[in-house]
């Protein structure tokens, strides 16, 4: 079968053999390696095929439009925006193109991130190619892959999320961000035109609103609020 160029779409589409359309997928993913294998795997089955093949956010729109994919690939994180940023392009011209997510980070923000923008599955690309096969198949059809368990789940979490977020000044999460990102006190003081002993007394606040008393607790926690990716 033919490969999609990178930001090119494939002029005729052939039919399997007895005589269904082929499922045709959209890959968006900057990193050639892993498109190309993605590919490979994809053109390699009988009733599915790579009809366009693009890495970045820009491209997204004027490809989609061209080829109609049932499908698309979408890599979380993109050289200049994000799968949610490409997921949104795409849906604006075709609302019935079926997302499905590929990530390298499995946290609970990327799968809210994903179900926001309406993902049938959330994969990580670590799995089997067996599975991103089986998951196109299945989204095709129509199946949702991201339970509504899962759902449910995130969405507690996210009101959590938020409900701690409300707890913070402006200046607790200015603070945060930059521990996050491995500033001493005094740097943050620094940065931020505040006092040492004003930086200290946020932390102080930081540790009883939010248990944060280490740079890797407050990474994590900066994560997990959204203020650094």
């Amino acid at each position: 079968m033919p490969r999609a160029e990178k930001g090119a779409a494939l002029p005729d589409q052939p039919h399997s053999a007895d005589g269904d359309d082929l499922t045709r997928v959209l890959i968006v993913e900057d990193h050639r390696v892993v498109a190309e294998g993605l590919a490979a795997l994809i053109n390699d089955q009988a009733d599915m095929e790579v009809v366009g093949n693009v890495g970045t956010v820009a491209e997204c729109e004027a490809v989609a439009a061209k080829v109609n994919p049932d499908v698309v690939l979408v890599d979380f994180r993109l050289p200049d925006g994000s799968g949610p940023d490409a997921a949104a392009a795409i849906r604006g011209i075709l609302p019935a193109a079926k997302m499905i997510f590929l990530t390298r980070e499995d946290t609970d923000l990327a799968r809210f991130a994903a179900v926001q923008s309406g993902a049938s599955a959330f994969l990580h690309k670590s799995r089997a190619a067996s599975e991103v096969v089986a998951a196109i198949r299945d989204v095709a059809r129509g199946k949702m892959l991201i339970t509504p368990r899962t759902i449910a789940t995130l969405l507690a979490k996210r009101r959590a999320v938020e409900a701690q977020l409300e707890r913070l000044t402006r200046r607790e999460k200015d603070v945060l961000r930059l521990m996050a990102e491995g500033y001493p006190s005094r740097a943050i003081a620094g940065d931020l035109g505040i006092s040492y002993t004003t930086v200290r007394t946020h932390i102080r606040s930081l540790g009883s609103k939010l248990a944060v008393h280490s740079k890797l607790e407050a990474i994590v926690k900066a994560r997990e609020l959204g203020l650094i990716s």
